[in-house]
Order: structure tokens, then sequence, then C-alpha cells
């Protein structure tokens, strides 16, 4: 699928209003990257935009990154090292399943938004929202 096709599928308010949702009950961060490229290697391509976008640079190492390449049919969920140390692979492998049961239905919101509902819950449980608690960085869908 063309990227342009499938940005213009996303429920983009309701994406943001998710991440929203999320992180007002921690202090985590949650970006969603929509890739128009031809990705060979989701993971190493996220990883990537994880550290251009500023992500490695929260103050708990506790930011997650939904990176989308839709032309190629893939997608990667990762984490900064603090939230990965506390869940392990498991959890990340757990909110994968959950979207790719979505995103084999076209129901590419949903599965984004199920994504980001998943990491918030394991974000809230580890990484609750203090009283000094700030957004670090942009809530909207950001692509390429």
């Amino acid at each position: 699928m063309k990227a342009k096709d499938f940005l213009n599928l996303l429920r983009h308010d309701d994406i943001v209003a998710a991440i929203k949702h999320a992180e007002a009950k921690t202090s985590g961060e949650i970006r969603v990257f929509i890739s128009r490229k031809d990705v060979e290697d989701p993971v190493a391509a996220a990883q990537e935009h994880f550290v251009e976008m500023g992500m490695s640079k929260t103050r708990h190492k506790n930011g997650v990154l939904i990176f989308v390449a839709p032309r190629v049919h893939k997608f990667a969920v990762i984490g900064d090292s603090g939230i990965h140390a506390k869940c392990g692979q498991e959890f990340w492998e757990s909110v994968a399943q959950g979207m790719t049961a979505h995103f084999k239905r076209s129901e590419f919101s949903q599965g984004i938004i199920q994504g980001i509902s998943k990491a918030g819950e394991i974000l809230a449980q580890h990484f609750p929202c203090g009283a000094k608690d700030e957004n670090e960085l942009p809530d909207e869908v950001e692509h390429d």
C-alpha cells in the first residue's frame, strides 16, 4: 500500500487522543511514525527514527515508538532502555501480535490505537505520572 493512501486512511485525531490518554497516566512518551520508504528491517529503521525524533533523550528512558512502513507491510514497536528493562521482549511481542490482528483486517487506526493503549498500560505500571511530569515530546503522528 502506498504510504499516502495509508496516511489518508488513518484517523489521526483518534490516534493523537489515544496517545494523550495513555500519557496522562505515565511519565512515558509514546510516538507514532509512518515511513513512506521501502524498509527492509523495520526494527533497525525504528531505532534510527527513535534517535532522530529525540526519543532517546527522555528523562526516564521510557519512550515507545510505533513505526509503520505500509509500502512493505511491516512495522515495529520499540522502547527505550528503561522500559525494555522492566518488561522484556515478551511485552513487545504481545503488543505486535495485537496490532497484527487489526492490520490483517485493514483496521490500521485501530491497530495503532491498540498498540498505544497496551504500551500505555505497561508504562503506567512501571512509570506512573508524577506531580512534576511534563509532556516531553509531541503527540502527533509523524511521517517522512
